[in-house]
């Protein structure tokens, strides 16, 4: 790879062995099952942040608020990882959580620990269900250029921080 400075941020052209590729958000699966009860909590963990207890809820839309504000504490910011009702009813079932905001989109993320669950006889286990896949030079100012080395044509970011969009300039034939 090679870099070159152009005033202000740094910009240049990174060379690559295929077109440079746009990454995958990762989702993660929740499933919560057993018997729960209204007081019944749970903590998440990721990298090391735990989140406060998350307490359990029968009502899917009071759960995953809950769920959100919890996510919301240890996932970088509002929005980074989104909690949606997967088959959850009654407060049983899956919920589904996409990496798919700020620095964890489009990268792959560890897998959210599951902790502190006081429920008596209630189960809740996550797992991977789309693996992240991270975008080719993900983290490169918007102005940045990939040069394919396999096909000969070359790139220029034209998308944000964190989220690329790569786009042709040139072909050699």
């Amino acid at each position: 790879m090679a870099y070159e400075s152009y005033g202000k941020g740094v910009y240049g052209v990174r060379l690559n062995a295929g077109p440079p590729g746009t990454g995958t958000n990762e989702v993660q699966t929740l499933t919560f099952g057993g018997t729960w009860a209204p007081g019944d909590t749970y903590r998440l963990s990721l990298d090391g942040r735990l989140t406060a207890a998350i307490p359990w809820n029968a009502t899917t839309a009071t759960h995953l608020a809950s769920l959100q504000a919890a996510l919301d504490a240890i996932c970088l910011g509002a929005g980074n990882c989104v909690a949606t009702a997967g088959t959850i009813a009654a407060g049983l079932g899956t919920v589904l959580l996409t990496f798919s905001g700020g620095d964890l989109a489009h990268r792959n993320v560890n897998t959210i620990a599951v902790a502190n669950i006081t429920s008596a006889s209630g189960t809740l286990v996550n797992a991977e269900t789309t693996p992240g896949v991270t975008a080719t030079a993900r983290d490169v100012q918007p102005g940045t250029m990939v040069l394919d080395t396999t096909n000969n044509k070359l790139y220029i970011h034209t998308g944000t921080l964190g989220v690329p969009t790569w786009t042709v300039v040139g072909a050699q034939t």
